[in-house]
């Protein structure tokens, strides 16, 4: 599967379009970590618990996405974003998006 941020893939052409692709997934970490990076922002520094939880997050949404793509029979997304949004407190949901095409 190619994934393109761009609305095209360099060295092919799109020969069909066939739409809008997403994938996402809400995380968070367990209260034990919640509190140690509670404690880190008295000190501020990278909180890297939190910051490994966002890089899973982005990977299990961009793997979704690419698989409702390949269900929909593309082979490459274009146009490939990543948003996140708060959706608790300590809970982020992670939104990974772009149109599925057929590239030759």
């Amino acid at each position: 599967m190619i994934i393109a941020t761009t609305d095209y893939v360099p060295g092919k052409q799109i020969k069909e379009y066939i739409g809008f692709v997403q994938g996402n997934t809400v995380q968070s970490k367990h209260i034990g970590k919640d509190i140690m990076a509670g404690l880190k922002t008295i000190v501020g520094g990278e909180i890297k618990a939190y910051t490994e939880m966002m890089d899973e997050a982005r990977k299990i949404a961009i793997e979704r996405m690419i698989n409702e793509a390949k269900r929909q029979g593309a082979n490459a997304v274009i146009d490939v974003r990543v948003a996140t949004a708060a959706i608790m407190a300590n809970t982020s949901e992670i939104l990974a998006y772009g149109t599925a095409v057929i590239v030759e």
